[in-house]
């Protein structure tokens, strides 16, 4: 877990296809993302203003997106802190494991999409920041 950086994360441009009638993405394993997807999951009826996450995987990749509506997403080395802004539905944040996140600052009526690479584990979450930042030996 202590070797991923902050830099290791990745704003994705996801393919986005337009006409008059509407837009659509489409996002394929092993080619919009790096990894294959095992679960996708939402966050959804979240209150404006809330946050979520609070967490790091020991081997889990995620890539957030806002499928609708707005958030940040604050991100964490146990050096360095950096938050990228998620509101547009072909723009997506790839977090691989090791990465301390927060989804805050929620937008009404935001839908945050969320794509793993493995099924959910609750041994794959450390959720005590001082257990991360022990881990991370800071």
């Amino acid at each position: 877990m202590n070797k991923m950086k902050i830099e290791d994360c990745a704003l994705l441009t996801l393919p986005r296809h337009s006409e008059r009638s509407g837009s659509l993405t489409a996002i394929e394993s092993g080619r919009h993302l790096p990894f294959e997807i095992a679960r996708v999951f939402y966050l959804y009826d979240i209150p404006g203003g809330e946050s979520r996450g609070g967490h790091a995987h020991y081997e889990c990749h995620q890539v957030l997106v806002a499928a609708s509506g707005a958030f940040d997403v604050k991100i964490d080395d146990g050096i360095s802190k950096k938050i990228y802004r998620l509101d547009r539905p072909y723009f997506a944040l790839h977090i691989p494991p090791g990465i301390w996140a927060e989804e805050i600052s929620f937008s009404s009526g935001s839908i945050c999409l969320v794509l793993t690479s493995h099924l959910f584990e609750e041994a794959d979450y450390c959720r005590d920041y001082m257990q991360f930042l022990k881990l991370k030996k800071v």
